[in-house]
């Protein structure tokens, strides 16, 4: 396995089963939410195990310009943030988000809590993805947001300060856009709700009820939850980021789809609307095991998961199983490498990713051999009984690029070309020094 001179392409080959334990980056979505609740906290908080990859250190970034002090030491592994909306100021600059839809979505809650202007951009690719879903209930709240074109296009200009509550229901399933109005309501009169038809990741919930928010959280089971906010003063955040198990669902699928593997993916995250990929693969018949690993420090549960190679057979896939639908790409990889026809159900929402993963996991799946469409918002994946190598163009897109990268290895010694690998830095710099490692050819 190499990577090219100008870091762009890599070149993946199997013929090798992986063995061994993988320590997978700490949980983006988690570290997000991290920073900005313990830069809007009153008080020092230390936040260990942080997500390495370019999204969040956009976000502590960003946070800085605000005037929040947001400070790693590398020995230990804490990052240790203080601040709180009476330190903050105006950046005086465009805060960049780089390719992070996380980090522009939940900012623009926090900025429409600041009583002055903030303007969020991007890159090319951040430009195109519409922020008209936090746009909207912002504006019922009281802050002004402007973008541009149709959907409501980055750069945003959001004058906030002065807000009220809501009553929201989200028409699409986003934690993104949850977390949104959560992080507004801390800074609004009265009551805040958000409204919920299919349960999505609960991690701003999690971390502002650690932190003392006056928070409530209704329903159950999946379906029908609701959150409510009242203006609160948060306390001081201590919190051991668990491991991504959007990054640990690569491990886990390429073991069970290359020849002879066996990986344990330490301490990730297992709670409630993340865990929905490992219940996918269980159903196709992946030999998993899960070992509780909670400690003291941990938001909820995490688990070392082991995962061996064995047959896999197709399924049916709810949206709702597969909250943010990260995962997608990678399952598409499983699904393609199992017997009979696996239907990902109501994923339209990929087509307003990274890049239109809708199109290009069907891409993904065709250049290794195997057969894909798309029926309406439904995904078809027609397993075959071996992947061939391939070359495929990422667009810039960390999970496609990443999720190639185990189709790879599953499609035998010829090697595989990945163009547009330096997206991965986004989320999980160090991928291809694991794969290295677990194949054994560090």
């Amino acid at each position: 396995m190499t990577r090219a001179d100008d870091d762009t392409v890599f070149t993946v080959a199997g013929g090798r089963p992986l063995r061994g334990r993988v320590a997978v980056p700490g949980d983006k979505s988690v570290s997000h939410r991290a920073l900005l609740v313990g830069a809007l906290a009153r008080g020092e908080s230390t936040v260990r195990g942080l997500s390495d990859g370019d999204d969040v250190a956009h976000t502590a970034a960003a946070l800085r310009a605000l005037g929040a002090r947001v400070e790693g030491d590398a020995a230990s592994g804490d990052t240790v943030i203080s601040g709180g909306v009476h330190a903050m100021h105006e950046a005086g600059r465009p805060l960049d988000m780089g390719n992070s839809g996380t980090t522009m979505r939940l900012l623009a809650g926090v900025a429409a809590g600041l009583p002055w202007t903030t303007e969020l951009t991007g890159d090319a690719s951040l430009s195109r993805r519409p922020m008209d879903r936090v746009a909207v209930p912002l504006r019922r709240m009281g802050a002004h947001v402007e973008g541009r074109a149709e959907g409501c296009l980055p750069p945003l200009t959001i004058r906030g300060g002065t807000l009220h509550g809501i009553d929201f229901t989200t028409p699409v399933a986003s934690a993104q856009v949850k977390s949104c109005v959560l992080l507004a309501g801390l800074h609004a009169r009265g009551e805040t709700v958000v409204r919920e038809p299919v349960l999505t990741r609960r991690h701003t919930e999690e971390i502002l009820a650690r932190c003392g928010a006056d928070i409530a959280e209704e329903g159950g089971g999946g379906t029908d939850h609701v959150v409510r906010l009242r203006p609160s003063e948060l306390a001081p955040l201590e919190l051991d980021v668990p491991g991504d198990p959007s990054q640990a669902a690569f491990w886990i699928v390429a073991a069970c789809v290359v020849p002879g593997s066996e990986v344990t993916a330490e301490r990730v995250y297992v709670g409630t609307g993340r865990r929905g990929y490992l219940d996918v693969l269980a159903r196709m018949g992946a030999d998993l095991r899960e070992v509780a690993a909670t400690g003291p420090g941990d938001l909820a549960a995490t688990a070392d998961i082991v995962a061996r190679f064995g047959p896999l057979r197709g399924t049916e896939v709810e949206a709702s199983e597969i909250t943010g639908l990260d995962e997608v790409p990678v399952l598409a990889v499983a699904a393609a490498c199992a017997s009979g026809d696996t239907v990902f159900r109501a994923v339209g929402e990929l087509r307003v990713k990274e890049s239109d993963r809708l199109a290009g996991v069907v891409d993904l799946v065709r250049v290794f051999g195997a057969r894909a469409e798309v029926d309406g918002d439904d995904l078809v994946v027609h397993g075959t009984s071996r992947l061939a190598p391939g070359a495929l163009d990422s667009r810039g897109d960390h999970r496609m690029a990443m999720a190639a990268a185990v189709a790879g290895l599953a499609a035998g010694e010829e090697p595989t070309r990945i163009a547009g690998w330096d997206a991965v830095a986004t989320s999980y710099p160090g991928f291809a020094a694991d794969l290295a490692a677990l194949a054994g050819t560090l």
